[in-house]
C-alpha cells in the first residue's frame, strides 16, 4: 500500500484471526494479512481485500457478493460454497483453492490464476475469465 508516495506494511495483521461468521459489510480490509484465517460463513459483501493476502484461508460459505479482491492472494484457501457474484477477482492468485459449489456468477476473473483449483459444481455462468490461467494450467481465451 502506499500513502503520500509511501509504502507501508499492510493495513492489519489478522493472520490466523477466528473471524467465523463475522458481519464484515463495507470494511476495507485492502492489504491486510489475513493468512491462514477462519472466516467460515463470514458476511464480507461489497468489502475491499483489494491486495490482501488471505493465503490458506478459510472462506468456506462466506458471503463475498460484490467484494473486491483484485490482486488478493488466495492461495490455497478454502472458498467451498462461498457467495462470489459479482467479484472483482482480477489478477487472483488462487492456486489450489477450492472453490467447490462457489458462486462465481457474474464475477471478473480476468487475468487470475486458477491453476490446480478445484471448481467442481462451481457455478461459473457469465463469468469474465479473459486470460485467467485454468486450473489444467491452460490459459483461457
Amino acid at each position: 500500500m502506499e500513502v503520500n508516495g509511501y509504502k507501508i506494511g499492510p493495513i492489519a495483521n489478522l493472520e490466523g484471526a477466528n473471524l467465523a461468521a463475522a458481519d464484515l459489510r463495507g470494511a476495507n480490509l485492502a492489504s491486510a494479512n489475513l493468512a491462514s484465517a477462519n472466516l467460515k460463513g463470514s458476511n464480507l459483501s461489497n468489502v475491499s481485500l483489494k491486495d490482501t493476502n488471505l493465503k490458506g484461508a478459510n472462506l468456506s460459505h462466506a458471503d463475498l457478493e460484490k467484494a473486491d479482491l483484485e490482486y488478493a492472494n488466495l492461495g490455497n484457501a478454502n472458498l467451498k460454497g462461498a457467495n462470489l457474484r459479482d467479484a472483482n477477482l482480477v489478477w487472483a492468485y488462487l492456486k489450489g483453492a477450492n472453490l467447490e459449489d462457489a458462486n462465481l456468477k457474474g464475477a471478473s476473473l480476468q487475468r487470475a490464476n486458477l491453476s490446480e483449483a478445484n471448481l467442481s459444481e462451481a457455478n461459473l455462468k457469465d463469468t469474465n475469465l479473459k486470460g485467467t490461467v485454468m486450473p489444467d494450467g491452460t490459459i483461457h481465451d
